[in-house]
C-alpha cells in the first residue's frame, strides 16, 4: 500500500500568483466569459449551462480515514498534481473563504480548466473572497481526465482531487466535508443542516428562537429554513444557512457559506417560493441543468437535464436571508424524515434525538443517486459526507445538546399512514413549526410510538394525523419497524448503547 505521507499537502501545488499558465482569481466575468462557448443565456440574462454528469458520484468516492488507499488511489492525486504544473494546460485558480467564525473559518483553494470556467463561477459566488491567506484545503477538478468520475480525498492534509466529472456540486462539497471535519475536530460537530433565526413579539415579550433543520438534499430543508412563517412584522424569520453548519461548544453554530445558496430548482414556482423563484429569476444567478430554451426561456417545472436541476443564488438577493451567516445559539433542532410511520412531528429526549440522528431517515432523491429516487434510505446525520467512525458523530451529537439544552424534534414533511394516508402540507408544517418556536404547542405521550407528540397545535386539526389509525396492523408495523432499526443502530461499533437503547 503507498504511503499517505507521500501524498500532496496544500504547499505542493503551484503558486497561483506566480505561475504563468495559472490565472488566479480572475473575475466573475473572465470566469463566464471561459464558458461562453457553453452558455445559454436566459432571457433575465443569467448563464445556464448543462452538465455531463448531474449528481454527486457518491459511489466512487473515497477517502483516505474511512477507505483503504493504494497505490492507483494516491496516483488520483499525482495525476491531478501534474496537471496543475504543467505549463501547456491554462489553468484556473480561485480562493474563496468558507466559513467567517475565527473557530471555523478556512481558505479555500479551487484549481479547474480554463473552459470549465463555469465550475469555478458558480462556486465563488457561493462563498466570500479569501484576503491573499495562504489555503488550508485545495480540490482540482479535471473533468476530462478520466473517462468515469473518481473523487478522492485526504482530509488530514486537506487535498481533494476530482477527476472525470464536470458537476459543480463536487467542487462545493469537496470544502464542505473537510469543514465539517475540522469542526469534529475541534470539539464541536459538523452538520448537513440550515439554520434560522425566527424573531417572536408575543406574550413572552420579544425574543429570539434559533433553529437548525437536518435533511438530505431535496427533502425541504432550504424550503424550511428560508420560510417566513407568514410571520408579520415586527415578527419575522432571517435564513442564516441553508446547507452546512458546524455546531460548536460554545453553542454558536457557524455558518460555511456567506455568498449564496446552491438550490434544487425543478418545480419552483413563484407562487409557492417566491423569493426563492425572484432569485433564481435573477441575473446575479447561474443555472445547471436547468430546462432552458435557446431564446433564454426557463422552464423550472420540466427536468429536461434530469431532475437534479439547481441554480446558485446570491444571498443579498433574498429579502429573509440575514447578514449574519452564524447563529449565536440554537434552540431547537429538527430531523425532517418522510417516513409514512411517523407523525409530523415528534419531541426528542436527548437520547432520542441521537436515534433521529444516526437513522437519518429519510427518502433518496435526485441530489444522490438518481436511479433510487424515492427510495427509503438512512443516512447517519441525513449527512453523506462525513469522515470517520459514524457512531462518534451520533455520541457528540447527544453530547452537544446536551450540553448546551437544545430541545430536538423529528418532523414528518411527506404523508402519515399507509392504508389511508393522508399528506402533511405546508399549512400543517408551518403551523407546526410556529408553534413550537411560541411555545404553544401542547404535549403528551403515545405509547405506541413510544414518542412525545402534540395533543394540539393552534390551526392544525392533529386527530387527523393519528398513525396508528391510518396503518392496517399498526403494532405489528410499529414493532418490524422498531427491532429494524434496532438492528441498524447496532452496526455502529462506537455508538453508546444507552442511545441504541433509545429506538423508538
Amino acid at each position: 500500500m503507498a504511503d499517505v505521507r507521500d501524498s500532496p499537502t496544500v504547499t505542493d501545488y503551484p503558486d497561483p500568483e506566480t505561475a504563468d499558465h495559472i490565472t488566479y482569481n480572475p473575475s466573475l466575468a473572465t470566469l463566464r466569459g471561459y464558458s461562453s462557448h457553453v452558455e445559454t443565456t436566459t432571457d433575465y440574462g443569467a448563464p445556464a449551462y448543462v452538465s455531463e454528469y448531474r449528481s454527486r458520484s457518491a459511489e466512487r468516492t473515497k477517502n483516505a480515514v474511512d477507505d483503504g488507499f493504494g497505490a492507483e488511489d494516491f496516483r488520483v492525486f499525482e495525476q491531478a498534481l501534474d496537471w496543475v504544473r504543467d505549463p501547456h494546460n491554462d489553468v484556473v485558480c480561485v480562493d474563496r473563504v468558507v466559513g467567517r467564525h475565527g473557530d471555523a473559518a478556512h481558505v479555500c483553494r479551487l484549481f479547474v480548466p480554463e473552459e470549465y470556467g463555469r465550475i469555478a463561477l458558480a462556486w465563488a459566488k457561493l462563498l466570500e473572497p479569501a484576503e491573499g491567506a495562504d489555503p488550508d484545503f485545495v480540490t482540482v477538478q479535471v473533468p476530462d481526465a478520466t473517462p468515469e468520475p473518481t473523487i478522492r480525498i485526504l482530509p488530514e492534509a486537506g487535498v481533494t482531487t476530482v477527476l472525470g466529472s464536470d458537476y459543480t456540486g463536487e467542487a462545493k462539497k469537496s470544502f464542505l466535508r473537510l469543514f465539517m471535519l475540522r469542526a469534529k475536530q475541534r470539539g464541536g460537530l459538523g452538520l448537513h443542516a440550515g439554520s434560522k433565526r425566527v424573531t417572536l413579539d408575543d406574550a413572552d415579550g420579544r425574543r429570539e428562537v434559533g433553529q437548525l433543520f437536518l435533511g438530505l438534499s431535496g427533502t425541504g430543508k432550504s424550503t424550511l429554513t428560508s420560510h417566513g412563517l407568514w410571520l408579520d412584522d415586527p415578527e419575522g424569520v432571517e435564513m442564516i444557512q441553508d446547507d452546512v453548519c458546524a455546531l460548536l461548544p460554545s453553542g454558536t453554530v457557524a455558518g460555511s457559506e456567506g455568498g449564496g445558496l446552491y438550490i434544487k430548482t425543478l418545480g419552483l414556482a413563484a407562487d409557492e417560493q417566491p423569493e426563492l423563484h425572484d432569485a433564481a429569476t435573477d441575473e446575479s444567478a447561474v443555472l445547471e441543468n436547468v430546462a432552458v430554451d435557446d431564446d433564454g426561456s426557463v422552464h423550472f417545472d420540466e427536468p429536461r437535464h434530469g431532475r437534479n436541476a439547481r441554480a446558485v443564488i446570491r444571498r443579498d438577493r433574498l429579502a429573509s436571508a440575514s447578514e449574519d451567516v452564524d447563529l449565536p445559539t440554537v434552540d431547537q433542532v429538527f430531523f425532517i424524515t418522510r417516513n409514512p410511520l411517523m407523525p409530523p412531528v415528534a419531541k426528542l429526549t436527548d437520547a432520542q434525538a441521537a436515534v433521529a440522528f444516526m437513522l437519518g431517515e429519510s427518502v433518496e432523491t435526485s441530489a444522490g443517486d438518481p436511479s433510487r429516487v424515492g427510495e427509503s434510505i438512512r443516512v447517519v446525520g441525513t449527512n453523506p459526507f462525513i469522515v470517520g467512525p459514524e457512531g462518534e458523530e451520533g455520541n457528540r451529537f447527544r453530547d452537544l445538546i446536551a450540553t448546551l439544552d437544545v430541545q430536538c424534534y423529528v418532523i414528518n414533511t411527506g404523508v402519515v399512514g399507509t392504508d389511508d394516508p393522508v399528506d402533511v402540507g405546508v399549512e400543517e408544517t408551518v403551523a407546526i413549526l410556529e408553534g413550537i418556536a411560541r411555545g404553544t404547542v401542547e404535549w403528551t405521550r403515545d405509547d405506541d410510538l413510544d414518542l412525545t407528540v402534540p395533543a394540539s397545535v393552534p390551526g392544525v386539526d392533529v386527530d387527523r394525523f393519528a398513525v396508528a389509525d391510518r396503518v392496517d396492523g399498526f403494532a405489528d408495523a410499529q414493532a418490524a419497524l422498531r427491532a429494524d432499526r434496532r438492528e441498524y443502530l447496532a452496526r455502529f461499533e462506537t455508538l453508546d448503547e444507552d442511545i441504541v437503547d433509545a429506538t423508538y
